[in-house]
């Protein structure tokens, strides 16, 4: 695949979408040697399962791990720590990695108890996992979603679980922003699957999954994460370690270069939001949404809430569906089936970022 592209897919079946991304990225022949040591990082911040929306769905570690076999790859692992305050067994013991390690003869490598090298960039010296510098080629299996200090983690945060837990502290003491972009300097991720099936609206831990049934797939984590940004609702420029990651050439930042290839269309799955998610539901009027779509304004409707601007919005209909194809109505709009409307979104499905410029500009 180009660097500049990013492949989408949409459904519910993790296995089979991470399958038909790599298939149609040609992972592959992105790998080239069958001998190359070949790392799977996904999200494990905590012993929770996908469901709540903080870790990656197993069946995605599973997809990649039968297709590098199928086409010949055999020295994989497994690289991850949880965050300071769980256990890694743990949160492997609670997702199956275990069965899978068993299964698939791949090890399980705990960064918590891994030797480390000691690298510095840019004047922040961090204890990277031995393992993962060793790698020949990295795949990233980040989730995306909401972060309650960086606003947003994707593949370039995810990253920080390569550190050592002390590592891991002196980040949070600089900042967070800064120091991952550096990371990202000092370790390279050649391929990336950005797990968006069910990402926390706003929190790492996880707990208020919005269900957007997606996931992306690329080879620039800056791209990347530019452009998911806009998915939930942020601009790029709003996210310290983006900016800190462009000033150190980490990858292109530039998404007026992004070329977008969608696999299939989104798909219309009734809402399942809780908590926060569920409470922002009641500036909406839906009628048959794409799961995207819905999820796109969810999280564009939470960043206007944590500006002060979502109460300015109270008494206007905001509509979005299949349900209002053809319709002409004196409301708000999000999408192409409301292009009819007197305020549209255009878009199949439009950003999270444009949703949210537009129903600024109203206020």
């Amino acid at each position: 695949m180009k660097k500049n592209e990013i492949q989408i897919i949409y459904g519910k079946d993790p296995y089979d979408m991470a399958f038909k991304l790599m298939e149609s990225c040609d992972l592959a022949s992105m790998i080239g040697d069958r001998d190359r040591k070949i790392g799977l990082k996904p999200n494990l911040i905590t012993s929770s399962t996908a469901d709540h929306g903080a870790v990656t769905h197993p069946e995605i570690v599973v997809a990649v791990i039968e297709y590098l076999q199928d086409h010949g790859f055999r020295n994989i692992r497994i690289i991850e720590s949880s965050w300071v305050g769980d256990n890694t067994r743990r949160a492997f013991a609670v997702n199956g990695y275990n069965e899978i390690s068993a299964k698939y003869n791949v090890p399980l490598v705990d960064v918590k108890t891994d030797a480390y090298d000691r690298i510095t960039i840019d004047g922040i010296t961090m204890e990277i996992s031995k393992q993962a510098i060793d790698l020949d080629f990295l795949i990233n299996l980040p989730v995306l979603k909401g972060h309650c200090q960086t606003l947003m983690t994707c593949a370039l945060k995810n990253m920080k679980g390569l550190l050592s837990d002390r590592s891991k502290r002196q980040f949070h003491s600089l900042g967070l922003h800064k120091p991952i972009a550096t990371l990202n300097k000092a370790v390279r991720q050649d391929f990336i699957i950005v797990d968006s099936l069910n990402g926390d609206l706003d929190f790492e831990e996880g707990g208020t999954p919005v269900y957007s049934y997606r996931m992306f797939a690329g080879s620039d984590p800056l791209l990347m994460d530019c452009y998911c940004a806009t998915q939930i609702g942020f601009s790029p420029d709003e996210i310290g370690y983006i900016r800190y990651s462009r000033q150190l050439g980490v990858g292109e930042g530039d998404l007026s270069k992004l070329s977008t290839i969608e696999l299939n269309e989104a798909i219309c799955i009734p809402s399942r939001s809780t908590g926060r998610a569920k409470s922002l539901e009641r500036y909406v009027k839906e009628d048959s949404a794409c799961s995207a779509c819905y999820a796109n304004l969810i999280n564009a409707l939470a960043r206007m809430d944590e500006n002060g601007d979502l109460r300015s919005l109270s008494g206007r209909d905001i509509c979005i569906g299949q349900g209002y194809r053809g319709k002409s109505l004196h409301c708000i709009g999000i999408g192409n089936c409301t292009g009819l409307f007197d305020e549209n979104v255009p878009g199949c499905p439009p950003s999270a970022t444009a949703i949210r410029e537009k129903l600024e500009s109203l206020i």
